[in-house]
């Protein structure tokens, strides 16, 4: 669930996410990303991005949420990269970052251990392959099982999206999303829930991230739900506006 808001907090101690999504060919995804982050709990969303168009379109939907060119001199409580193809050079030491899409392969050089805090990356199946995983070692081994060696192998947090969502510690837990529908198996949904994480990750104290992570996987789970209900054909916008009420 979502902290518990205090009568003496403001927006920097509700904490900050910074995310960098989107990119020419997926506009789309930066809107979806800081849409999930707004909605996680956090006070305060900056949006990194070198371009115009970008900052155009978030600003236009989101005008409270800041736009940034840089991370450096920047106060943010966590990091989102990968979702729309987005990418940085570098990942930022001491705060929790997720890693969805081709930014997953950043796990591969730095884990919790060189950053000095966790690293999440948001997989579904065909994605697995930046971490090394084939379709037949998936197969074979089975979802869970791969999920477990990948976070115990880089000591990283994996959120295998798909049929019940794996979540995977770098101590070898795992829980197992049971909520989440068929619904949530449509083009941005991803972008949403790395978002979500994120956001979840700022907002609250980090000391388990495990359960916070299922958390963010739950209320994503829950929003799909709530999207069913009112729509016959959900898409990741509806999720998006049902995350207000879940």
């Amino acid at each position: 669930m979502r902290r518990a808001l205090r009568e003496s907090d403001n927006k920097y101690s509700r904490g900050i996410v910074a995310i960098a999504a989107g990119s020419a060919s997926y506009p789309g995804a930066a809107l979806l990303t800081v849409g999930g982050a707004r909605r996680g709990n956090a006070g305060y969303v900056k949006f990194l991005s070198n371009s115009p168009r970008l900052v155009d379109l978030v600003v236009s939907k989101f005008p409270d949420v800041v736009p940034i060119k840089s991370l450096l001199n920047e106060r943010f409580d966590s990091f989102v990269v990968g979702p729309g193809a987005s990418k940085v050079n570098e990942l930022p030491g001491s705060i929790p970052v997720v890693l969805d899409s081709a930014a997953i392969a950043m796990a591969l050089r730095t884990n919790r251990k060189r950053r000095g805090a966790i690293t999440v990356v948001t997989p579904h199946e065909g994605e697995l392959r930046y971490l090394g995983i084939t379709a037949t070692e998936l197969e074979n081994s089975g979802r869970e099982a791969v999920a477990r060696n990948i976070a115990t192998k880089l000591q990283i947090f994996v959120v295998l999206k798909g049929n019940r969502t794996i979540i995977a510690s770098p101590t070898g837990e795992t829980i197992i999303d049971k909520l989440g529908g068929a619904e949530l198996a449509t083009a941005g949904s991803g972008d949403l829930l790395a978002g979500l994480i994120g956001s979840f990750l700022a907002a609250q104290d980090a000391a388990a991230p495990l359960q916070l992570i299922h958390a963010a996987v739950d209320t994503h789970s829950r929003a799909g739900r709530a999207a069913a209900k009112r729509f016959t054909s959900v898409t990741a916008v509806e999720i998006m506006d049902s995350l207000a009420v879940v």
